[in-house]
């Protein structure tokens, strides 16, 4: 499995502030869809970020290209038009839960000797 990343681009500025109640309830049905694809292991992490420009991120797992587009697009936040999806392949280089094990060892491994 390869690991993804999109972002959800709001339609304005300070948006958390802002929404209607069609967006509101599109971002409930989000929340909902995440938290399902959480439960069935395809998400690494998903949040918000704050400010006036209230861009959310999702990273998480798909086999390839259009997997990928597939789960991007199937969010009701970019598949009906309340938000701009932008999709980029990436690496999860370190994962806390994951990775302590062996990064102890690098490090251990490189003040030795």
């Amino acid at each position: 499995m390869a690991e993804w990343v999109y972002f959800i681009h709001p339609p304005r500025d300070d948006f958390a502030d802002t929404m209607t109640e069609a967006e509101q309830e599109a971002w409930g049905r989000h929340w909902q869809r995440i938290k399902r694809l959480y439960h069935e292991g395809v998400i690494v992490l998903v949040g918000p970020t704050f400010g006036r420009i209230n861009t959310g991120l999702c990273v998480f797992e798909a086999p390839d290209e259009a997997a990928a587009l597939a789960i991007m697009n199937g969010d009701p936040t970019i598949g009906e038009g309340f938000a701009r999806g932008e999709l980029r392949p990436m690496r999860v280089s370190l994962l806390r839960g994951r990775d302590e094990a062996w990064v102890r060892a690098e490090i251990e491994g490189s003040t030795a000797g």
